[in-house]
Parts: structure tokens; C-alpha cells; sequence
């Protein structure tokens, strides 16, 4: 019954799908988050080094468990394999909360970028979130009428990613020393707990290294995996940590330590020393509408994760329903876009949404990560597969990975011990509903 999944994908092919899983909108708003959290630059810098090097890690290993079971479902289908259906539901209950508290997250980027244009006289947090639900809404219309923006506003908003982040790149060449202001801040005030604030800089650098894992689902898509996909992932990942780290210092060299902690807006700011206010405002109402391209995206994809929970009978039938003339699934858009409001709702501020989307998504990729040790020995009463791409460094390289993620977890319960406990009584609210669910679907 199981399909053959026939190699397409060549060399070149993967390493651009690596890049564009991963660089997303975090790189434009996460740094002035970590530059809070750093009290130096070289804590900064080492943070978003030391993420590319976990990240690269993370992404081999999911590779080889990509390899080792090449099945569409992703996560699911991954966790129900090696776990438990209960337990893949679990993950995958709190993986349906935390993309839509990630598309809040995003949706506030752009907000953030446009609010004190169009709003300039309400207080900033107010019209962040006045902004970012009006968005939300307008969107959940749109898709409800059934207008999609498919491939070619993803192609839209890849071409203003690539020339935001050539443009900011640029402007170490471009800005001049004495066009910088220095804001009137007071000193950072360093400890000797340079380990502590490094740990804290994860949760935002490794939001904005995520997306890596899904180089799982390619496995079986490229022949010759065991040489292929490792080169793949190197070459993918050394463009991503070249791009961030020329962003990063382009972001301190320009603006300052000092200023990058205090803006949210970061790339309207470079952009102002460069062009002048007017291309400052410019680049925000950009920076805002390839924002909300990717939300809108994302509202069309998440609802397919119901669809299939639907189809494996974890979640009512109702979820996996489209509208015949449409094409749209109604009522999972619907409950999608519920809980992108209620997480802005219930937690207003991006860096409390950020501290409970890592915590789900630590809990995710260090029980997903943790699988290649069960294919692995699995693996031993089977004969020998070929074209299986098998990690080097096993095993010190996946628990290094699954030691990091750990801190991560750790971080978060350090900053905010609400968030964990909070993730951690969702996550394990999972067990009975999937009971409750199988119960009432499957009687």
C-alpha cells in the first residue's frame, strides 16, 4: 500500500528549498530581541553563530529520519511510527496552537512596522493589536471568498525578502558613521553570567533558524541521499548563517548596539539613514504587506494539518470538509484564524507569544529529533537499506542537538514560568482529548 516516492530533486534544488524553509520574516524583527537579551555584542554574534551550527545539526538529523522513513505526513506520521498515535496527536495538538500563535507573531512584525504610520497618535501596543486583528479578519474574508494568493504572491514575497535583506546588507558599505544618531540609553549594565544571557538568546534565534525540519519530508526525493542530502543541507544552512551574520552586522554597524535594543522596526531604520524618511515609510508599508502575504498563506496551508488529522479520524470529520465551489475548507480556516486572535487576545506582547511558541516547538523537535534513535535501532533487525542517509557524529551529534533544545525549554521556564507552565499543561491536555476525540469519531 505504501507508495514509492520517485528522486526528482537534484543538488541545487534542495539547498534552495533549505533556504527558503528557512529564512522567513523572523531576521527582519527577532534581533533587536536577542540584542536585549545579549549584554554584548559577542554574546549577540555567538548566539546567532551558535544557532546555525545547532540548526545544521538539527536539520541532519531530521534528514536521516526523513531518509529512514520517506511517508508524507511529516511530524504525524513520524511521531505515530516511532511513538504512539496518542503521543503523535499530543505533539501535533500543540504543533496546531503553536503555528497559529507563530502567524500572530509575524502578523505583529508587520504591524509593528505600519502602526505608527497609520495610527500615530494611539499608544504603540494598542495599535499593534488593533492593527494586526483588523488584518487577521480582513484575510479570513478574503479567504472565505475563496481569493487565493498561491504561488505567485509566495514568489511575490520571496523577491522582497531577497532585496530587504541585499538592501540592509548593503548599507555597511553605504551608511556613513557620522549619519548615525546614538540614542540616549543608559549603559548595559553585564554580569558575569554570560552563559545565562546566551541560553536566553535561543528563544528567539532559534525561531528565526526554524523551518530546517521539514528537510525530513525529502528523504526519498533525492537520489543518493546518504552523499546528496548532507551537501545539501551544508550548502542550504552556510547560506543562511552568511545571510544572517551580514544582516546582524550590518544591523550593529549601522544603527549601534544600543539603538538595535530599542527599535522594532529595524530595516525602516536602516532604510531611513540610506534614503530618507520617505523611503523609511515606504519600506514599512512593504515590509508590512509581505507580511501579511505570508499570513494569508498561512492561513490557506495550516488548515490541510486538520485535513489530514481528519483523514487519520484524531480530529471530526467536519475539519477535513472543502466547499465545493470555493475550494475552501470553512470551517478549519475559521477555527484557525479563532485561535490566531485568542493567542493575540490572551497574550499580547510578541516576545510572551514567542516564549510559548518555542516552548511548544522545543517540545516537538526534541521528541522528533529523539526518533532517529528508535529508526536506528529498529534498523538493526532489518537488513541493511540502501541509499539511506546516515548521520555522521550519531549519537553525540543528535543528544548534543536534544541537549540544546533542552535549554531552550529551560530558558523559557527562566523567563517566563508562566509560558511553561502553561505549554506543559496543554501538551499533556492532549492525552484525553485524543481519547475523548478517537471515541466520538470512532465509536
Amino acid at each position: 500500500m505504501q507508495n514509492k516516492i520517485q528522486p526528482q530533486l537534484k543538488i541545487f534544488d534542495l539547498t534552495i528549498i533549505v533556504v527558503g524553509l528557512v529564512i522567513g520574516m523572523g531576521i527582519f524583527s527577532t534581533p533587536p530581541e536577542v540584542a536585549q537579551k545579549a549584554e554584548a555584542p559577542t554574546i549577540f554574534f555567538a548566539a546567532w553563530i551558535l544557532g546555525a551550527v545547532v540548526s545544521f545539526i538539527g536539520a541532519l538529523t531530521f534528514a536521516e529520519i526523513g531518509s529512514r522513513y520517506p511517508v508524507a505526513g511529516g511530524f504525524y506520521k513520524i511521531f505515530s511510527h516511532c511513538y504512539h498515535p496518542a503521543f503523535a496527536f499530543m505533539v501535533n495538538w500543540i504543533t496546531v496552537i503553536s503555528n497559529a500563535a507563530s502567524v500572530a507573531i509575524v502578523a505583529i512584525m508587520g504591524a509593528e512596522y505600519i502602526a505608527p504610520i497609520i495610527l500615530p497618535d494611539m499608544p504603540l501596543p494598542i495599535a499593534v493589536r488593533t492593527i494586526t486583528i483588523i488584518s487577521i479578519a480582513a484575510l479570513y474574508i478574503i479567504n472565505m471568498l475563496g481569493i487565493k494568493l498561491s504561488s505567485k504572491v509566495l514568489n511575490v514575497l520571496m523577491i522582497i525578502k531577497i532585496g530587504m535583506l541585499l538592501l540592509l546588507i548593503s548599507a555597511i558599505f553605504f551608511v556613513k558613521s557620522e549619519q548615525i544618531i546614538v540614542a540616549p540609553v543608559a549603559p548595559v549594565q553585564e554580569s558575569d553570567n554570560w552563559l545565562r544571557a546566551l541560553v536566553l538568546c535561543f528563544i528567539p534565534v532559534f525561531f528565526t533558524y526554524g523551518g530546517y525540519q521539514q528537510t525530513m519530508n525529502f528523504g526519498g526525493d533525492i537520489s543518493n541521499a546518504s552523499q546528496k542530502l548532507p551537501r545539501a543541507i551544508f550548502y542550504g544552512m552556510a547560506v543562511v548563517l552568511t545571510v544572517y551574520l551580514l544582516v546582524n552586522i550590518s544591523y550593529v554597524k549601522v544603527l549601534g548596539f544600543a539603538n538595535l535594543r530599542q527599535t522594532t522596526t529595524a530595516a525602516a531604520d536602516i532604510s531611513g539613514l540610506m534614503f530618507g524618511s520617505i523611503a523609511a515609510k515606504l519600506v514599512s508599508v512593504i515590509m508590512f504587506l509581505s507580511v501579511m502575504a505570508y499570513v494569508n498563506v498561512s492561513v490557506m496551508g495550516n488548515p490541510r494539518i486538520y485535513m489530514a488529522m481528519a483523514e487519520d479520524k484524531v480530529l471530526p470529520a467536519i475539519f477535513g470538509k472543502v466547499h465545493l465551489r470555493t475550494q475552501v475548507q470553512q470551517w478549519s480556516v475559521s477555527f484557525f484564524c479563532m485561535l490566531i486572535i485568542l493567542t493575540l487576545f490572551f497574550m499580547s506582547s510578541f516576545q510572551s507569544i514567542l516564549e510559548y511558541v518555542m516552548f511548544f516547538d522545543s517540545i516537538s523537535l526534541i521528541t522528533g529529533a529523539a526518533a532517529i534513535f528508535i529508526l536506528r535501532h529498529k534498523a538493526k533487525k532489518l537488513p541493511e537499506s540502501t541509499g539511506v542517509f546516515k548521520l555522521k557524529g550519531y549519537p553525540y551529534l543528535p543528544a548534543f542537538y536534544i541537549l540544546i533544545y533542552t535549554a531552550v525549554n529551560i530558558s523559557v521556564l527562566i523567563a517566563n514560568p508562566h509560558a511553561a507552565m502553561w505549554g506543559a499543561f496543554l501538551f499533556l491536555l492532549g492525552l484525553p482529548l485524543f481519547y475523548i476525540l478517537r471515541k466520538l469519531i470512532s465509536p
